[in-house]
């Protein structure tokens, strides 16, 4: 019988605003999906109350038997308007967090950007703006000197194609901007530049951690071995 091999992770994943909660608890600056889903009234101000319950969750992966998590760290929780002072408690938070799965053997799998763009920030134009990749390369510096002597994997984004077609060319995701396409290449264009800075500052650190980002795969089969069901998947697939 085939097994996986010594070392494979098997995990559970989450991302900060769809569990955390707490959207206005110990500094937490807005985001733009707390914007985005407030104009709606279907929000996520609860959400599974993680920030609250986080050791509760920790048990549960525990549980599940589970040898890695992946989570992302909310960039308005640790700096409420995307730059500038830095909230303590925020940090201090996913430091118990992480020394927490450490203790179950968990091996934490860190994003950095799960979405949640700091309000603040897309006030100036969001990744649209060229200046919001400097602030994140700034915030995910922080990250790894708070995080680093424990974190071994980091993914820097997630899904950014999901971030440009979404968010800024059909607005059905934060921050619900209906854009053009040349609009939503600059915001690409950004968030690459964004993905690259950050692992500039990982590397310029030294270590054995691994960096990249999480990109959105839909595999497409085809229905025969038709040349024309074989030519349809070939070019939806990715």
């Amino acid at each position: 019988m085939k097994k996986f091999p010594e070392g494979f992770l098997w995990g559970a994943a989450t991302s900060a605003y769809q569990i955390e909660g707490a959207v206005d608890v110990d500094g937490k600056g807005e985001s733009i999906w707390d914007r985005f889903t407030g104009e709606s009234g279907d929000r996520g101000d609860i959400a599974c109350d993680h920030y609250r319950r986080w050791r509760e969750d920790v048990e549960l992966l525990g549980e599940l038997n589970v040898n890695a998590y992946r989570f992302s760290l909310a960039w308005p929780r640790l700096f409420p308007t995307g730059s500038g002072p830095l909230e303590r408690r925020g940090l201090d938070h996913y430091d118990r967090l992480l020394d927490a799965l450490l203790e179950r053997g968990i091996e934490p799998v860190v994003t950095l950007y799960h979405w949640d763009l700091p309000q603040a920030l897309e006030d100036t134009g969001g990744w649209r703006n060229r200046e919001t990749m400097e602030r994140f390369a700034e915030y995910a510096a922080t990250c790894f000197d708070a995080y680093g002597d424990r974190v071994r994997w980091w993914l820097t984004i997630n899904e950014p194609w999901i971030v440009g077609l979404l968010g800024y060319l059909h607005g059905l995701h934060a921050p619900g901007y209906k854009g053009d396409v040349l609009g939503e290449v600059t915001v690409f264009h950004h968030l690459l530049l964004a993905h690259g800075r950050a692992v500039q500052e990982l590397r310029a650190r030294g270590g054995e951690s691994k960096i990249g980002f999480a990109p959105n795969l839909s595999p497409h089969y085809p229905a025969s071995e038709d040349a024309a069901d074989l030519a349809v998947s070939d070019a939806s697939d990715g």
